[in-house]
């Protein structure tokens, strides 16, 4: 450092802090990621910084995005890479992930970077009941992701510390938000008590079948495997409600409310109709045929961000090759697989392997988007949890206006 920068003006941790309109702790994490540095203070009251060096930081948090770009194009993110056929956890393999730990320790570890096994998230009560007594007032014929918006909001109504955005109490919120939208579901099988794993818990909502170990670390893989996948459409809806400093449960519900169309968290539900089809009628040509006269999609093939196979496709397609009885939905999906190939080479995604799971257990058309729904909550609590370190409102675009051009006469 010259003699110069070292007689420049130097910024306490709380004048930064205001000076960039982040928290005390926001700056510390500037540091860590080389965008500050520090000096400890010479009368040994804390770390001073460069004021040259916060300036230019708040200059870059407000330039405006380029032409032709916009803010969500430069979202910067340390949760999930997406490179070639492979996913990666903070850099670490997502399936190795998926085959040695559980989903309450990878979603622990994911918010912390501390693996701690055996972590069990459970639900308080208040919240639990506020949330039951909201999903039981519904109509019958409601889908599961209404009544996972549905008890988002009750328990955030029943937390009043939801508003507190400090780290801790996000984790606090996580912790018991994911355990609460599932004890919240109606119960389908036998339920289990005490501190069952979330998978047994979601398992019971999901079928009357009783599951067996096997079948319960398939379900608890898919939930691992869908934790996170960069920014999806309802990851980017998280990011915007939290840049806005929406508590925990609202950008949950956030997530939720982008999941629900056919081209997201409901895929799943289209590729369990057509294998089931496939199943009946005993002639995967026959149905493949049909979905292309009729003009549609077959569901459950491709993805736009691999260009070979869906690693969280063969992950699941590998737990689920050891349950006997998923063998008949198994091998409806390769055929489906390899009769779509004839023409055009696509490749199994995680839609269709979450359908012969769902297909296989009994389960209902709508079960692989409840598993995608609370799997990428822990997802979506990562998300906002970077985005809370971030400038606020920072996801405003401008729109490019193409209507009449003003002065106009009163209609």
């Amino acid at each position: 450092m010259t003699d110069q920068e070292a007689d420049g003006e130097r910024l306490t941790t709380r004048e930064a802090a205001e000076r960039l309109g982040v928290k005390p702790e926001t700056v510390y994490a500037y540091v860590s990621r080389g965008q500050l540095s520090s000096r400890r203070d010479p009368a040994g009251r804390g770390s001073t910084f460069d004021a040259k060096e916060v300036d230019a930081l708040v200059r870059k948090g407000r330039r405006e995005p380029s032409a032709g770009s916009d803010v969500t194009q430069r979202i910067r993110t340390g949760i999930t890479l997406i490179d070639k056929d492979r996913y990666y956890f903070r850099g670490v393999d997502a399936t190795e992930l998926a085959r040695h730990y559980g989903y309450e320790e990878i979603a622990d570890w994911l918010w912390t970077g501390t693996m701690r096994a055996g972590v069990r998230f459970t639900a308080p009560g208040e919240p639990l009941a506020a949330a039951r007594r909201a999903v039981d007032a519904l109509p019958a014929h409601s889908g599961s992701t209404d009544r996972l918006r549905v008890a988002a909001i009750a328990a955030a109504v029943a937390d009043p510390l939801r508003f507190d955005l400090d780290r801790e109490a996000v984790l606090g919120s996580a912790r018991t938000l994911i355990p609460t939208l599932v004890d919240a579901l109606p119960v389908a099988g036998r339920p289990h008590r005490g501190e069952a794993r979330l998978a047994q818990r979601l398992w019971t909502r999901l079928t009357p079948a009783q599951p067996d170990e096997p079948s319960l670390r398939v379900l608890d893989m898919a939930l691992s495997l869908l934790i996170d996948h960069d920014l999806a459409a309802s990851t980017l809806a998280v990011r915007v409600a939290a840049s806005a400093r929406a508590h925990p449960y609202a950008v949950v519900s956030a997530g939720l409310g982008a999941l629900e169309g056919p081209l997201h968290g409901a895929a799943s539900g289209l590729a369990h109709r057509m294998l089931a089809e496939v199943l009946e009628r005993d002639s995967a040509a026959a149905v493949v045929s049909d979905h292309l006269r009729a003009g549609r999609r077959v569901p459950g093939l491709g993805h736009r961000l691999y260009p070979g196979r869906d690693p969280r496709a063969v992950a699941l397609f590998g737990a689920l090759e050891e349950l006997p009885g998923a063998r008949p939905a198994l091998e409806a999906a390769r055929e489906v697989e390899a009769t779509t190939a004839r023409h055009v080479e696509l490749h199994a995604n995680v839609d269709l392997a979450l359908a012969v799971l769902s297909v296989a257990s009994g389960m209902p058309a709508e079960a692989g988007e409840t598993v995608f729904a609370v799997a990428r909550t822990a997802g979506w609590i990562a998300h906002a949890l970077e985005e809370y370190e971030e400038r606020p409102l920072r996801m405003r675009p401008s729109g490019h206006y193409n209507g009449p051009r003003p002065p106009r006469p009163l209609p």
